[in-house]
């Protein structure tokens, strides 16, 4: 049923609307959790699928003049020392 509504209601070129969105999305003005917290809602509403390690890089790739270059294991971790560094700065 989800899907027979899917196909009627939503037009076809929303999900690479969606994809856009992610792949065009960027911190700016934003701080760091909301940058983060966006990035994640746009992940899931595009249904990207994708190992810790690009997501990770996906997050590094804006936030790389805050974060130095470490070894991140989690993404958690590396949310944490970038608002760490943005409060710093």
């Amino acid at each position: 049923m989800k899907a027979i509504m899917r196909r009627r209601f939503i037009p076809n070129y929303y999900q690479r609307d969606l994809n856009k969105k992610l792949q065009t999305l960027t911190q700016g003005n934003k701080n760091v959790e909301d940058y983060h917290k966006e990035m994640e809602i746009a992940m899931i509403r595009a249904n990207v699928e994708e190992d810790r390690k690009a997501t990770m890089e996906r997050f590094l790739a804006e936030i790389a003049n805050v974060v130095k270059l470490q070894h991140y294991v989690e993404l958690t971790n590396m949310v944490h020392m970038a608002i760490k560094g943005g409060k710093a700065a």
